[in-house]
C-alpha cells in the first residue's frame, strides 16, 4: 500500500482514539483565557493570552489522548475559545451563539472529545473581536510515539496598538462609534489599526492603475508577531547541529497572510492544516494564508550556521519570524523589511496532492463571495444556512467576486481541494482554502458530523461584517 493509498483508507475509517467514556473519566487540563502585558517594540501592550496552569501559551498532547480540557475566563469579558482544526461534536465546537453560551468571567467550561492523530491546530476567540487581541494559542497533538525530530511550533499574529472597534470604524468609515454593536467586542488596547476607505481610495488613485494590488491588504498593522514577538527582537530557538526540525506554522493572524521564506535552505512540507500530503513537497517558500497551519521538515545545514524562518507580509514588505541557533552559531540582525513583496495566489495549493480523488458528489452548491469596500459590507451567498444530509457528498464552488482574497472556513469538518478555476486536481486536505480575488474553488466533503457549523471567511472584519453563514444539517 503507498502512502496516497493508506491515506485513502485512513481518511475513509472511523476514529480509533481514547473512547468518550474513557474521556469522560479523564481528569481535565485547565486552559486559562487571561490577560497578560507584552513589549512590542519596546512599548508595553496589554493582549489575551490562553495558557496552562503554569502560564505556557497553548495546549499539547500526544495522539490517542484524548481532548479534555476546562477552560477558565479569568477576564473581565465574557468570551468562548473555538478548537480550529479537531472536528468535534457541533457542542464542543466552542461558538458562542451556535454551539454554546459566551462563558462569562470568572465562569468556566468543560469540552471532551477524541483526538486521534498527530496535526497541528490551534485555538481562539471566537465572540467579537477578541482574536485580534491575540486570544489564540497552539492546540498540537503530537505522535504518539517519538520521532527523531525536534519541535518548534510558531504562532503567527498582526498587532496594533489601537482597539479593534477603532479599525473597524476606520473600514467602515466612520467614527468607532459605528462599530456593530455584538460584532466588537471590547478588548485589551492592542488590538489594531490601519487605513480607512479614504486612505485606500487616495492609495489607488496613485498606481497608474495596478489599484487591484492595494486590495491585498485592507489594513497596515503597527507590528507582525512570530510567537509574540517582532523581528527587530525576536525568539532565538536553540537546535541541534545538523538536526532535524519540524516547524509547525500556525497563522493565527486576524486579517494578514504570510508567505515562508527559508532562503537559500529548502524543507520539505509535509503536512497542511494539520493533514498529511500524499505527496510531500521540496520548497524554500510556502503561502500560508489566514487560519492555516503548514508542517514542514527541515535539515539543518551542515556548516552549522543559524538559520533565519521568516515569514514575508502578503503583498508588502514586512516580514516577521524566529532564529533556529545551532551551538555556538552568530546571530546576525535582521531587516524587518525585505526586498520585494510576495504576491497573492494559489499555485502551490494547485500542486498540493491528498488522498486519490472519491467518487464525484451527488450535489454541488454555488457559493458567490461578494463585498462593496465602500461600505465595507461582505456576504457568503444568500445569507441562508446551507441545508445538507447526512451521509451526502457534496461540492461547494465558491466564487469570489471581490477585489480581495477570502479564507474560507467550514467547521467540523475536513474537506478536499478538487478544484481551481475550473481544473479538477485530487488536492490537498484542508479545514481553511484561501479564494484568490475574482477566482473560483471548489472542495468536496461527506456530510458525515451532524450539527449546525459556522461557515465563514476567517479574515476577522470581513467575517464580522457579513462573509459567514451556515451549514445545517436536516
Amino acid at each position: 500500500m503507498n502512502r496516497r493509498q493508506f491515506l485513502a483508507s485512513a481518511a475513509a475509517m472511523p476514529m480509533a482514539a481514547m473512547s468518550l467514556p474513557a474521556i469522560a473519566q479523564t481528569e481535565p487540563d485547565v486552559i486559562r483565557a487571561v490577560t497578560r502585558q507584552i513589549d512590542v517594540k519596546r512599548r508595553s501592550a496589554q493582549v489575551f493570552g490562553l495558557v496552562d496552569r503554569n502560564g505556557r501559551p497553548g495546549w499539547s498532547r500526544r495522539a490517542g489522548e484524548g481532548f479534555a480540557v476546562r477552560l477558565v475566563n479569568e477576564t473581565s469579558e465574557p468570551t468562548g475559545i473555538h478548537w480550529h482544526g479537531p472536528t468535534p461534536p457541533w457542542r464542543q465546537d466552542g461558538v458562542p451563539g451556535v454551539s454554546m453560551d459566551p462563558i462569562p468571567p470568572g465562569g468556566s467550561q468543560e469540552f471532551r472529545f477524541p483526538l486521534d492523530r498527530p496535526a497541528t491546530h490551534w485555538m481562539h476567540s471566537h465572540l467579537g473581536l477578541q482574536k485580534q487581541a491575540l486570544m489564540a494559542a497552539p492546540l498540537i497533538v503530537r505522535p504518539a510515539n517519538a520521532r527523531d525530530e525536534q519541535e518548534v511550533v510558531i504562532l503567527l499574529q498582526d498587532f496594533s496598538f489601537s482597539p479593534a472597534e477603532e479599525l473597524l470604524a476606520r473600514l467602515m468609515g466612520g467614527p468607532a462609534e459605528m462599530a456593530p454593536q455584538g460584532a466588537a467586542a471590547p478588548s485589551p488596547h492592542g488590538a489594531m489599526g490601519g487605513m480607512g476607505i479614504v486612505d485606500r481610495l487616495r492609495g489607488l488613485v496613485g498606481l497608474g492603475g495596478r489599484g487591484m494590488a492595494m486590495d491585498i491588504n485592507d489594513i497596515n498593522f503597527d507590528a507582525y508577531l512570530a510567537n509574540d514577538r517582532t523581528l527587530d527582537d525576536p525568539e532565538v530557538i536553540a537546535v541541534e547541529r545538523r538536526g532535524r526540525v519540524r516547524l509547525r506554522v500556525i497563522n493565527g493572524a486576524s486579517a494578514t497572510g504570510f508567505h515562508l521564506d527559508l532562503g537559500s535552505a529548502t524543507g520539505t512540507l509535509v503536512a497542511v492544516d494539520g493533514e498529511d500530503l500524499a505527496e510531500p513537497l521540496r520548497v524554500s517558500t510556502v503561502p500560508i494564508a489566514v487560519a492555516q497551519r503548514a508542517d514542514i521538515l527541515l535539515d539543518l545545514p551542515e556548516g552549522g550556521g543559524a538559520v533565519p524562518v521568516l515569514f514575508r507580509r502578503e503583498g508588502a514588505r514586512e516580514r516577521t519570524g524566529v532564529i533556529l541557533r545551532p551551538p555556538g552559531a552568530a546571530i546576525s540582525r535582521l531587516d524587518e523589511m525585505g526586498d520585494s513583496a510576495p504576491p497573492v495566489g494559489v499555485d502551490l495549493e494547485a500542486r498540493l496532492r491528498g488522498p486519490a480523488a472519491p467518487a464525484r458528489a451527488t450535489r454541488t452548491i454555488v457559493m458567490p463571495l461578494t463585498g462593496d469596500m465602500a461600505a465595507y459590507r461582505w456576504g457568503m451567498g444568500d445569507g441562508a444556512p446551507l441545508q445538507v444530509r447526512r451521509g451526502e457528498r457534496l461540492e461547494i464552488e465558491m466564487r469570489n467576486s471581490t477585489m480581495m482574497s477570502h479564507p474560507i472556513h467550514l467547521h467540523g469538518h475536513h474537506f478536499q481541494v478538487v478544484a481551481i478555476e475550473g481544473r479538477r486536481f485530487a488536492g490537498a486536505l484542508r479545514d481553511t482554502v484561501l479564494v484568490p480575488p475574482m477566482q473560483r474553488v471548489t472542495i468536496a466533503f461527506t456530510a458525515e458530523n451532524p450539527g449546525p457549523w459556522p461557515f465563514h471567511c476567517h479574515h476577522l472584519y470581513h467575517q464580522v461584517r457579513g462573509m459567514e453563514t451556515l451549514l445545517r444539517y436536516a
